[in-house]
């Protein structure tokens, strides 16, 4: 699966791998990555895959309406059937079920949630010799100041990481777990930065902002930046690490299917940008002209806001990723005039 995809709006599953699984297991199936893996898996020809999610009361069910797969479990119905057996034989885990909220303030629901689920998941996925591959995330980092390196994943150097919120931190605590009991070598973790594109339109105020930013200039015209607070940053030039969800899926897959593939790996473009480029790409994919209006970032998050990440994909590139990562302008360019432009979802 190296070939990739192809840049603008042309955009295609990468070329097919020599091996394939029979069955797939997507957890958080209905989310943003989710559904984009199983439209993935669908355009890879395969269908066996069962779906959990927790679809609630937002609009994340419409994920899923263009995609194929046997069968849909509530998250909290998945783990008895699974462990007596009653759903079947799988060859693949793809967890990505999880409270995605770098805002949410329970760390008890983030420890359940995130991390006794993921354990428990694991357990089972590493006692049925079942590739085990699990969403981390780059807020493991925090404010980068101990580096983001993907490289050196042993018990000391992950110690070393201080997430700047709950969130972070959940995601966190299975790494050192996998990496304490000496299982990580045999999973593979994705630390997925600033990922943006179809399917995430139910995430709220956790959306990219390229999707915020498309019904502003809609609406207004405009877009609404932060203001930096720190001297050396303008306004505007605030840098990250963004990433096409198309792209994502692509490099997710990729390790998912590289048998020799294991431990953590950083998930991202490997340049960052700054959120005037993007919005730059955004105005110019709808033929408009920019309009920017800073605005003063709120007390409550200015002590935890990252100023700059950048995703070193070494380790990646090592594991035989070779295609070539969608330019910033392409990548938006196909969001806005695939998907946004109609509200469509991947798979219609």
């Amino acid at each position: 699966m190296s070939s990739g995809f192809a840049s603008g709006s042309s955009l295609t599953i990468p070329a097919v791998p020599p091996r394939l699984p029979n069955r797939v297991l997507v957890t958080g199936g209905a989310g943003f990555i989710g559904s984009a893996l199983i439209w993935a898996l669908n355009s890879l020809g395969i269908e066996h895959i069962v779906v959990t999610d927790r679809l609630g009361r937002d609009e994340k069910w419409r994920n899923l309406v263009p995609l194929r797969f046997e069968d849909y479990l509530e998250a909290d119905d998945l783990m008895e059937p699974l462990t007596r057996g009653a759903l079947g034989r799988f060859d693949l885990v793809l967890h990505l079920g999880a409270c995605s909220a770098t805002t949410e303030l329970d760390a008890s629901y983030l420890a359940k949630n995130n991390f006794e689920y993921t354990k428990t998941l694991a357990h089972w996925a590493l006692g049925h010799e079942v590739r085990f591959v699990y969403a981390s995330s780059a807020a493991t980092y925090g404010d980068g100041a101990h580096g983001m390196d993907d490289t050196d994943d042993r018990p000391a150097a992950l110690s070393r990481l201080r997430p700047l919120n709950a969130y972070g931190y959940s995601k966190q605590l299975f790494d050192q777990y996998a990496a304490g009991m000496g299982v990580l070598p045999n999973v593979v973790g994705l630390k997925y930065f600033n990922v943006y594109g179809p399917n995430e339109a139910h995430k709220g105020d956790m959306r990219s902002l390229v999707h915020k930013a498309y019904g502003q200039i809609e609406e207004t015209g405009r877009v609404k930046l932060f203001k930096s607070h720190r001297p050396d940053f303008n306004d505007g030039e605030q840098r990250r690490d963004f990433l096409y969800v198309k792209d994502a899926i692509a490099m997710t897959l990729h390790l998912a299917m590289t048998p020799q593939a294991g431990g953590l790996y950083n998930i991202g473009s490997g340049e960052a940008h700054t959120w005037l480029q993007l919005t730059g790409a955004l105005f110019s994919a709808m033929g408009r002209t920019p309009q920017v209006d800073f605005i003063d970032m709120p007390e409550s998050i200015r002590a935890k806001y990252q100023y700059h990440t950048q995703a070193d994909i070494a380790k990646l590139r090592a594991a035989g990723y070779t295609a070539a990562v969608t330019p910033l302008a392409d990548a938006v360019r196909d969001y806005v005039q695939g998907y946004l432009v109609g509200d469509r979802r991947l798979g219609d």
